[in-house]
């Protein structure tokens, strides 16, 4: 029984470093061009779109797991219309798009 314990556990454990490595390479590929390598978004882009600072624990309250997921299959557009980040529905899966929310939560804390 431990035996089936610790290869559910190893298992389990290699799921979830898979996910992290695919959300982090995801976000290298995807989002730090706008929202730097580190999510504060102090990039020429980022900085000409106003992009906000997701290291911040007071910006993370300020949206749900549900909005941040919205922008990222739908994209986001500013009050007057304007896109400020494209969709990504046609690269992510939704389950790759909930590891991209969850790797952002981690930015907060």
């Amino acid at each position: 029984m431990k035996t089936l314990l610790s290869i559910v556990s190893v298992l389990a454990f290699s799921a979830s470093a898979a996910i992290a490595a695919d959300a982090s390479a995801n976000w290298g590929t995807l989002c730090a061009s706008c929202h730097g390598k580190d999510g504060a978004g102090h990039t020429k882009a980022g900085k000409r779109l106003e992009v906000k600072d997701l290291t911040a624990a007071d910006y993370q309250k300020t949206f749900s797991d549900a909005d941040a997921f919205n922008s990222l299959k739908n994209g986001f557009k500013a009050a007057d219309g304007t896109e400020k980040m494209k969709s990504f529905a046609e690269k992510l899966s939704d389950d790759d798009i909930k590891a991209l929310v969850a790797y952002v939560r981690a930015m907060g804390k």
